[in-house]
Parts: structure tokens; C-alpha cells; sequence
């Protein structure tokens, strides 16, 4: 079934199956997963995890961004560009996913914060487990009368999101016991994700050939742009809203575009069958090449134009508040001075009778 598009974009597929070097890259694909969720487990700390569950707005802001906006947004996109089905599950499946590592590194660069960067990314990949399957389920019902969409392996999907569970909870216990060690973790983590897409990037043109790229459509690639842009956009809107301040601001932005494109690829790769995926197994690597070229964008004018002005705004919110913790404790030395005599105010005491007598 499908259109044109649809065509196009499963008419390499066949590839995949043809090829023993898919066997390979299936197993590429599971480890880097593996390792990325490993390393998001090693960044959350029980402490902090347990004081944002106490306020929970990182994980109200992770619900609201990675589960009600970004499938919205990538179902709205489908539509808009007429995408068949075989298009159209690649868009919402990275459009269902929770946060990336990416935006972890990018909220450092732009002075962000990490905390809740952090808890958003462990709060929307804990939610995906019952969230991702179902938002796949309610988007997908335009196009269920295509063969894909019934084929669609919503088991499969909790299954691998499942067993992202025991890595993250290995990193967690590291973190606890091992800090030093959690910290090298989270590194080799992020540098992977980096190596990861290269890698399926060059195994993927030798598995499909240099005119891969070429057979996918205009509209797949005008959705891979606008999609992480969109969501970036949201994000902010998002924390804007609930009146957070602009270093919060730029880090729920980030977290709200960057998609977690290393469990889309798994799941693309390792529950659909090898002739369907096709060029549709390209679209999280266009996406992850693009929300790193434009939170790339959104770094460099930070760091350019915006870095002073930006830091004045939380600045002034602590100015006030060392202003009135200041007041505070003046007021509490005035109170507890109440009543007794000082040093000097002895000995202005005595030296007023000396005068006098003079």
C-alpha cells in the first residue's frame, strides 16, 4: 500500500534483508542503545531524582513535552506533507520517543540546568514504557487500513523499551557506589552517540548504496528539519508558561527537540520486518543529523549574542533574594541585640558624664 513516497521509501528494503552485513548491524545498533541508556543511568543521582519527585515539575514538563507536544507535532507534520504510512510511522515513531543524551550535552553548552535536564531525560524514558506504545496506537489509527500500520509491532516496542530498564538501573547502582566511575560512563556514553551515528550512517550507504539519499522524498527531508526546530520552539513556549527562568527555559527547550534517535533506530531495526524498514530507517539519522546541527545553531548564538543577557535575568532573581535574606538577617541582629549594650555604646555612656562635668 502507499503512494508514491511509500514506494520509494520501502523500494530499498529489500536490501537489509539481502545483506549479511544487516546481522551486524543489528547488534551495532542494540549495544549503542545499551551504552546510552547505561550512561543516562549513571547521570541520575537518588538525591536529586528524590527532591524533583518532592516538586515534580521537571517530570510534569518531560509528560507534557515528549507526550502530548512532539507526537502531536509529528502526527500534524504527516498530515501536512500527505506522508504514506510507511513515512508516516518513521515520523511518529521519533516523534513518540522520550529525550536524548544530546540535549544533556547541549544544556552545558548554554549554561542550563542539568538537573532538571537530567530528570527529564530519566522521567520521559521511564514513561515511554507505557506512554510511547500508546501514543504510536492513537496517531497511527489514520492510516490503519495499510498493511504496515496493522503490522505495527506495539509489543515489540514495549519489549524493547523494557529492557532499556535493566541498563539505566545498572547506571543508577553505579552512580550510588561508583561515583568517579558513573562520571567516565556518562562521558563514553555522549562520545557514543556521536560514533553511533557515524558508523550507521557509513554502514547504511554501503548497505543501500550512494543513492540512498537521493530516493528519499523532499518532504521526508523538509520534516526532518522542521520537526526538531518545532519542538525546540515548544519547549520553550512550554517552560514559558509555567514562568520559569531563562537558564530553565533554554534547557526544557532543548529537552522538548532532541529525541532519543538511538531507540528509534533500535526498534525501526529490530522490530520491523528487514523489506519494510528501507529508507524509512534513515529518517531517525536525518533527524539526529539535524537537531545537532541546529541545537548546534542555538549554542553558537548563545554563546554569541545572547550569554550576557540571558545570565542578567537569574542573576537579578538571586540579587533579590540575597537582598531580602540580607534584610532578614539584619532584622534577626536587631532583635536579638534588643536590650543589651555594646562595647561602644559602654563607653559613650561613661564619656558623656566626663564632658558634662568639664
Amino acid at each position: 500500500g502507499g503512494g508514491l513516497d511509500g514506494g520509494s521509501l520501502a523500494g530499498d528494503g529489500e536490501a537489509f534483508g539481502d545483506r549479511s552485513l544487516s546481522q551486524g548491524l543489528s547488534v551495532l545498533v542494540g549495544l549503542a542503545l545499551c551504552v546510552t541508556m547505561l550512561g543516562l543511568g549513571c547521570a541520575v543521582e537518588l538525591g536529586q531524582l528524590g527532591q524533583q519527585l518532592r516538586r515534580p515539575v521537571g517530570l510534569l514538563l518531560a509528560l507534557l513535552g515528549q507526550f502530548v507536544a512532539m507526537p502531536l507535532l509529528a502526527f500534524l507534520l504527516a498530515l501536512i506533507f500527505a506522508l504514506d504510512e510507511v513515512a508516516a510511522v518513521a515520523v511518529l515513531l521519533c516523534g513518540c520517543c522520550p529525550g536524548g543524551n544530546l540535549s544533556n550535552l547541549m544544556s552545558v553548552l548554554v549554561d542550563g540546568d542539568m538537573n532538571l535536564s537530567i530528570i527529564m531525560t530519566a522521567s520521559s524514558t521511564l514513561l515511554a514504557l507505557f506512554l510511547m506504545p500508546l501514543c504510536l496506537w492513537v496517531y497511527s489509527r489514520h492510516w490503519i487500513n495499510t498493511a504496515l500500520v496493522r503490522l505495527l509491532p506495539l509489543g515489540a516496542v514495549s519489549l524493547t523499551l523494557g529492557s532499556t530498564l535493566l541498563p539505566i538501573g545498572l547506571g543508577v547502582l553505579i552512580r550510588y557506589r561508583h561515583p568517579r566511575a558513573a562520571d567516565l560512563m556518562v562521558k563514553i556514553s555522549l562520545w557514543s552517540l556521536l560514533v553511533t551515528l557515524v558508523i550507521l550512517f557509513i554502514l547504511t550507504g554501503t548497505m543501500l548504496g550512494p543513492d540512498l539519499l537521493a530516493h528519499i522524498p523532499a518532504s521526508v527531508y523538509a520534516i526532518a528539519v522542521l520537526m526538531p526546530l518545532a519542538g525546540y520552539a515548544l519547549g520553550y513556549g512550554l517552560a514559558t508558561v509555567f514562568k520559569m527562568p531563562p537558564h530553565c527555559r533554554r534547557t526544557v527547550s532543548l529537552e522538548t527537540g532532541c529525541q532519543n534517535v538511538q531507540l528509534c533506530t533500535a526498534i525501526l531495526k529490530l522490530t520491523f520486518p528487514p523489506e519494510l524498514i528501507g529508507s524509512m530507517y534513515m529518517f531517525p539519522l536525518l533527524y539526529a543529523l539535524f537537531q545537532s546541527a541546529e541545537a548546534g545553531l542555538f549554542v553558537l548564538a548563545y554563546k554569541m549574542y545572547g550569554r550576557d543577557s540571558y545570565k542578567q535575568d537569574p542573576l537579578g532573581e538571586e540579587e533579590d533574594t540575597d537582598i531580602s535574606y540580607k534584610k532578614l538577617k539584619e532584622e534577626e541582629a536587631a532583635d536579638t541585640s534588643y536590650g543589651t549594650v555594646t562595647t561602644e555604646e559602654h563607653s559613650s555612656l561613661q564619656m558623656e558624664p566626663t564632658q558634662t562635668a568639664l
